[in-house]
């Protein structure tokens, strides 16, 4: 997109010497139209699609919901043991937002033939590509000295494969389309700095911060921009994992019960005094996805209310 010539550009150079002095005036260099910078940008146009992966519930859901809100066609994905809830979910986003588009597709994220699939159905569906939000993933609360090759493996097969797996084919189809877009990428604010008890988890979500990096380095030349974001203490499902999971290992002697320990580490950690809801990381991935975030790539932005700061 070319910045407008005349009078805009005119208007720039000559307001300023109403509050210049006389002798600055003349110093001051005739405007020259060779030296505008073409803008780009990596916004799609006016139909927007987005995928989001582990949307039947949770931060996937508020981020599929938020995106509908903005206007975004939006294919909802999760495992296919969770395709009543996608469905749910399609139902809010028709009630809710007349004239959008929404469809569910179950897939496993740790399949690349299945996420290749994913990306090839939401083109047939709701049209050509323009965001996608690798949300999926999973977490186990476990001593490293006690983790067997099966849980490491498992962790991140889903939170680093599954996040490369869509980066790719969503690249893929953006870069066959000859349009702009962007990656969108769950990290954690263990990506900056790791919990005891969840160390496999937190160097998945340290894997996805860097290669959410590299993909930026690698596809500016196409005009797609690629971000992680990174939640912080969510009550979600997950959190209830985490919590029973801490509870076990560290409360069963204490009287702890469950809730206590997310609430302890929502009171002792967060400097807002409350624990996050999804759509506080929907909110945010909703401006990754705008194109207010045009000029951003390359970055893991924390939304947790003041724990981690960077």
């Amino acid at each position: 997109m070319m910045l407008r010539r005349l009078p805009l550009l005119k208007a720039c150079v000559t307001t300023p010497h109403l509050f210049r002095p006389r002798s600055l005036i003349a110093s001051t260099p005739a405007f020259s139209s060779s030296k505008v910078r073409r803008i780009t940008t990596t916004s799609p146009g006016p139909h927007r699609t987005a995928i989001v992966t582990g949307s039947a519930r949770g931060i996937g859901k508020a981020i599929a919901l938020r995106l509908a809100r903005d206007g975004y066609s939006v294919t909802v994905n999760d495992l296919p043991s969770l395709q009543s809830e996608l469905d749910t979910v399609c139902a809010e986003i028709h009630s809710a937002y007349p004239g959008v588009s929404a469809y569910a597709h179950a897939a496993d994220v740790t399949s690349p033939d299945e996420v290749s699939s994913l990306v090839a159905a939401s083109v047939a569906n709701i049209g050509p590509l323009t965001t996608m939000v690798a949300n999926a993933g999973i977490a186990q609360v476990k001593p490293l000295l006690d983790l067997t090759p099966e849980d490491f493996t498992k962790m991140f097969a889903v939170n680093v494969q599954g996040v490369h797996y869509c980066y790719q084919a969503a690249a893929k189809q953006l870069i066959s389309q000859n349009t702009p877009g962007k990656l969108i990428a769950a990290a954690s604010i263990v990506a900056f700095k790791p919990f005891g008890l969840l160390g496999h988890y937190s160097a998945s979500k340290w894997a996805v911060r860097g290669l959410s990096q590299v993909y930026a380095m690698e596809l500016a030349q196409h005009k797609i921009t690629v971000n992680a974001y990174a939640p912080g203490i969510v009550d979600t499902n997950m959190w209830e994992v985490i919590d029973e999971g801490l509870v076990l290992r560290e409360g069963k002697e204490k009287g702890v019960k469950k809730g206590d320990m997310l609430r302890k580490f929502s009171e002792e950690k967060i400097a807002l005094g409350r624990t996050s809801v999804p759509e506080d990381v929907a909110n945010l991935v909703g401006c990754l996805a705008s194109k207010d975030a045009d000029y951003i790539t390359g970055q893991t932005m924390v939304v947790d209310g003041g724990i981690v700061y960077t």
